[in-house]
């Protein structure tokens, strides 16, 4: 079993290396993409400083993770294994740092972009909407201002034609009080409804505003042309936004509502007798409290009206990829967890390596180099062995050769033959030893 692991780790190792450069180069492609939208300056400039960082990029992934799986499934003592794996941990950490989150800037960077302004018009909608019925809020104070208005009209008719409210009829110190308090009541009226028009304008160019923004946000095209063009039209709604907000009649209702109560002189009675002046006197007091009344009434609605709060003033800001990825993370986490795991899927290899070669230990016991040798490298072994031993051979032979030559060379010189047994045992020692 531990052979069978032994051999599909070494057939899968130039795998394993072609998976590792193939991971670290796809992550340098992406990090050069997102990279370019942070740099400014000249395009030689750009194009220069992104390809040198997404190559530093590259080759430190790559050497990262290849270090890791080339030591980590070795260590065993638990205490390095640990410290591996801590080692490990802070080098994902700075791959996310400095790679991930470009990686994810160059695959949902559009699309982030597109969050971005979709966001933005749902804000200046809200605004806008807002703004809009703070103005219109004063449009409910028109049927109240006109009936009053009414009102004083009729008492002033019919004090002028029948004397209902001081037995006498005829133009005189009440008709001219109540006929004055109508026109002015008339007068607001008339105000409100002008605003009105203005209001409706104001609200159908903003409408059109933001369909044009809505048009930029899911159009076509290059999404920095869009971004700046949703930028202008950004500047033309807030504009319109703010002018809406003026143009609300609620501060002039406040104003001359307060004006009736706080200008109002009491006008001498004109009567031409005693009783007749006394009535006018009396009827001008209860005109007086009913105009206090209206007053009241009309600047407690303004108040109401004015209390409501304000659409802020929103400013766009324009946003890179890469930005708008990490402001938009959550909408995003498919896109996040594909750069990611990009950068960080050799972890899993690593595991697997480490996984496989404690099996192997488990199932072999203590690790023994002869196990991991071919046939070629025991055949260089047993020749080194050979060559030694004829090394070591060498002091103790030479002295038994020397006394066979001298013992050969005496037997010559006394005419003795000389076996052929000796000469043949002889030859290969001297062979051997030259």
């Amino acid at each position: 079993m531990s052979q069978v692991l032994r051999g599909g780790i070494a057939r899968l190792e130039v795998m394993t290396k072609f998976t590792l450069a193939t991971l670290a180069l796809a992550s340098g492609i992406y990090t050069y993409i997102g990279v370019r939208s942070l740099l400014e300056g000249s395009p030689i400039e750009v194009f220069l400083a992104a390809i040198v960082y997404s190559a530093a990029v590259s080759v430190g992934i790559f050497a990262f993770w290849t270090y890791l799986m080339r030591f980590l499934p070795h260590v065993r003592q638990p205490s390095s294994r640990r410290l591996m794996y801590v080692a490990m941990f802070i080098g994902s950490i700075m791959i996310i740092a400095m790679s991930a989150w470009l990686n994810a800037a160059a695959l949902a960077g559009s699309a982030a972009l597109q969050q971005h302004m979709a966001s933005a018009t749902d804000q200046y909608q809200q605004s806008l909407d807002k703004a809009h019925g703070n103005a219109l809020a004063a449009q409910g104070l028109l049927p109240d201002i006109q009936l009053a208005s009414q009102r004083f009209s009729l008492l002033s008719d019919q004090e002028r034609q029948s004397g209902a409210l001081t037995g006498t009829s005829g133009s005189g110190t009440v008709v001219q009080l109540t006929a004055q308090m109508s026109a002015q009541l008339n007068a607001l009226a008339g105000e409100v409804n002008a605003s009105q028009d203005r209001i409706k304008t104001l609200f159908e160019s903003g409408s059109k505003t933001l369909e044009k923004m809505r048009q930029l946000t899911s159009g076509t095209g290059p999404i920095e042309d869009r971004i700046n063009e949703f930028a202008a039209e950004t500047v033309t709604l807030t504009g319109i936004i703010a002018d809406l907000q003026q143009t609300s009649i609620a501060p002039a209702v406040k104003r001359t509502a307060d004006d009736l109560s706080k200008s109002f002189i009491a006008p001498a009675a004109d009567g031409r007798t005693a009783d007749l002046a006394d009535r006018q006197n009396q009827v001008v007091g209860k005109v007086e409290q009913a105009i206090k009344s209206q007053s009241q009434a009309l600047s407690s609605a303004a108040d109401e009206i004015l209390s409501r709060p304000a659409a802020k003033p929103i400013r766009f800001v324009p946003l890179s990829t890469a930005e708008a990825v990490i402001q938009y993370a959550t909408d995003f986490l498919p896109s996040w967890a594909g750069a990611i795991s990009l950068d960080l899927m050799p972890a899993v290899l690593i595991f697997i390596h480490s996984i496989v070669f404690e099996a192997i230990r488990r199932e072999e016991g203590d690790a023994r180099d002869e196990d991991g040798m071919t046939a070629g490298e025991i055949m260089r072994a047993l020749k080194i062995y050979h060559n030694l031993q004829a090394v070591e051979a060498r002091p103790t032979a030479a002295p038994a050769v020397a006394e066979k030559i001298a013992t050969a060379e005496a037997s010559a010189a006394g005419g003795v033959d000389k076996p052929p047994g000796n000469v043949a045992s002889i030859n290969p020692v001297i062979g051997f030893t030259r």
